[in-house]
């Protein structure tokens, strides 16, 4: 017997003979990433990166259930409750797959538009649930006044470039008349027509430029990871929201690429404009955390009539395009400015079942506990050691030596904690797959300890059947833990590579003090500002907030404990004051928010 196995087999041996089954019908809970079976991506299949990913979602409702469509899904997934999820296999679909799609639901109906640089066919279902898909249109017109695809000359104001790439349907309900958005580009803007649904989306005049960037008076507009690259932004993810008689023209921005691809919004009186920039944007923005990024989604009502805004966050371990799928509670308050909420947004929420007052009343309050714990394992590759798996930080991950049955990765929570859920994300390292037709489930079961010797089943996917590159698993009853064991059964990829197995629950002390001695700086720049605030003992990490009025404290930075007690913000508006505000958070809780500081503006002159 190999030393691993019979590791596995002591391990077997003491757990208690009461086994709590991960997936329990009663689960209620959910985590970003969003839990679904990613794809693998056949684009570099020739020159060699192989990874999973999710991005540029969108997210109907029809007949009851929940319709996911996504970049690369070889189909797509259904959900009764946004919390389990089935892919779908479509009975027609790209050869290429589909990249950014539109998809809308209207009454009976889902109409699916993939993103193209020529022409291509609108499919449509009533029957989303079969996979059944029809042709509405077997080939949409070409777009009026387009270059060629491969054109590189200049394209005047006039015209546009080839597509529709990233295109976005909308179907304004009172009026019964229907739209086309897009556009993806450092260059040129993104465009809306109206389209003639008697004549199966024939376009109706021609195209309008709907906005651009405008990076010198938006912060958060511009490039780069904390937007400090000077490169040109990207502008695309259009989608249309109608509410309160006002259009909402959702945008994402500056680029997929780094920590702070977000959603803004302009909005207007008309589908085609003119349209007005919110001065509250960005709508959706999570630069930290373990999830960065929240751009280019969709912005939807669920079954019960709450708001939600989709996105995508980016992971890049072996692609820079290698990303997953968020969704974050977003609403519109009293004034008509339309939010999203990241706070916490990587933590568990609650599922809806009902109509919420705030979108607070969905996160569960179940903490991180097992923020930079240490970590025992059966074996290791000596550049992705252990302790990266406590580090919350996608990006860096730990790989086992082997992928057989019986690698153990121990987290030791240093005292006893009430655990409520757990998340295992694990990383395509040297996965050599390209297939997104094929499912790669790896199986694992996680074991519990008080004192490290007795040993109960706390979650059990060895019989999984879905891949799950980012598990979450809540336990179907609190449990009192010091240890989380993680036992590998079988994984199909070469290795065994996880970047993050996070522990959620509760301490049993007070939650932590307000940081105190906050203190905010505009710059000369009034697109950033500097931010400091005192440590709080014991501290996980801090949310640094800030909005436009002291009632509209929406946006959040998460900054964990080991970094400095100081933020340079870059995501503000030009010509608008802030106001700020900073909380504590660990085990036990999270603080209560410190007294806004108003960031005015800075003397001109």
């Amino acid at each position: 017997m190999s030393r691993v196995a019979a590791r596995l087999a002591a391990s077997l041996a003491l757990i208690a003979p009461v086994v709590a089954a991960a997936q329990s019908t009663g689960i209620r809970s959910w985590c970003n990433p969003v839990d679904v079976d990613y794809r693998y991506n056949f684009e570099q299949i020739n020159t060699g990166p192989s990874y999973r990913s999710g991005a540029d979602p969108v997210l109907v409702t029809q007949g009851g259930q929940y319709y996911l469509f996504a970049t690369i899904a070889a189909g797509y997934w259904r959900s009764p409750d946004l919390v389990h999820w089935t892919h779908v296999n479509p009975s027609r679909w790209p050869f290429e797959d589909v990249v950014a799609p539109a998809a809308l639901s209207v009454r009976d109906t889902i109409y699916l538009l993939a993103a193209r640089m020529e022409p291509a066919p609108v499919l449509f279902t009533t029957k989303p649930a079969t996979g059944k898909l029809e042709f509405y249109n077997r080939m949409m017109p070409p777009l009026p006044y387009a270059a060629a695809r491969g054109d590189r000359a200049d394209i005047p104001d006039d015209s546009t470039p080839p597509g529709p790439w990233d295109p976005a349907f909308f179907h304004d309900p009172d009026t019964e008349r229907w739209y086309l958005y897009w556009g993806s580009s450092n260059t040129y803007p993104l465009y809306g027509i109206e389209l003639d649904k008697r004549k199966r989306f024939a376009y109706v005049g021609r195209q309008v430029q709907v906005l651009r960037l405008h990076p010198e008076l938006h912060g958060w507009e511009r490039f780069g990871q904390d937007h400090r690259d000077p490169r040109t932004p990207f502008v695309e993810g259009a989608w249309m929201t109608k509410h309160g008689g006002k259009y909402y023209l959702q945008y994402g921005a500056p680029g997929t690429e780094y920590n702070v691809y977000a959603n803004g919004t302009y909005v207007g009186d008309a589908p085609l404009g003119p349209f007005r920039y919110a001065p509250y944007n960005p709508v959706a923005y999570k630069p930290g955390g373990f999830m960065v990024g929240a751009g280019h989604g969709n912005t939807f009502q669920d079954l019960h009539g709450n708001w939600w805004n989709t996105g995508t966050a980016w992971v890049a371990v072996n692609w820079n395009f290698e990303r997953r799928i968020v969704l974050h509670p977003a609403g519109f308050d009293a004034d008509g400015d339309m939010y999203a909420d990241t706070r916490f947004g990587d933590f568990p929420h609650w599922a809806p079942t009902k109509r919420w007052k705030s979108s607070d009343e969905l996160f569960t309050g179940w903490m991180l506990l097992s923020w930079r714990k240490p970590v025992t394992v059966s074996s290791a590759l000596d550049s992705f050691p252990a302790r990266n798996l406590t580090d919350e930080n996608p990006r860096t991950f730990w790989v086992a030596k082997t992928n057989t049955p019986g690698e153990t990765a121990t987290i030791d929570l240093g005292r006893d904690y009430t655990v409520r859920a757990l998340q295992v994300n694990f990383t395509d390292y040297k996965s050599n797959r390209f297939g997104t037709d094929s499912v790669y489930p790896a199986r694992f079961r996680v074991l519990g300890s008080r004192d490290g010797k007795r040993w109960t089943m706390i979650a059990d996917l060895s019989r999984e059947t879905r891949d799950r590159p980012n598990a979450y698993v809540e336990l179907p009853a609190p449990q009192r833990l010091r240890w989380v064991r993680y036992v590998q059964g079988s994984v199909a990829e070469p290795w065994l590579a996880i970047s993050d197995i996070r522990v959620f629950g509760n301490g049993d002390g007070a939650a932590p003090a307000t940081p105190a001695s906050l203190t905010v700086k505009r710059d000369t720049d009034e697109r950033n500002a500097f931010v400091t605030w005192s440590a709080v003992p014991g501290a996980v990490g801090y949310n640094v907030r800030w909005g436009i009025a002291p009632n509209k404290i929406r946006q959040t930075y998460q900054v964990w404990a080991d970094a400095p007690t100081s933020l340079e913000v870059r995501a503000l508006n030009v010509g608008q004051e802030y106001w700020f505000s900073v909380e504590s958070f660990d085990e036990n809780g999270v603080s209560k928010p410190s007294a806004p500081v108003k960031a005015g503006l800075p003397p001109r002159g």
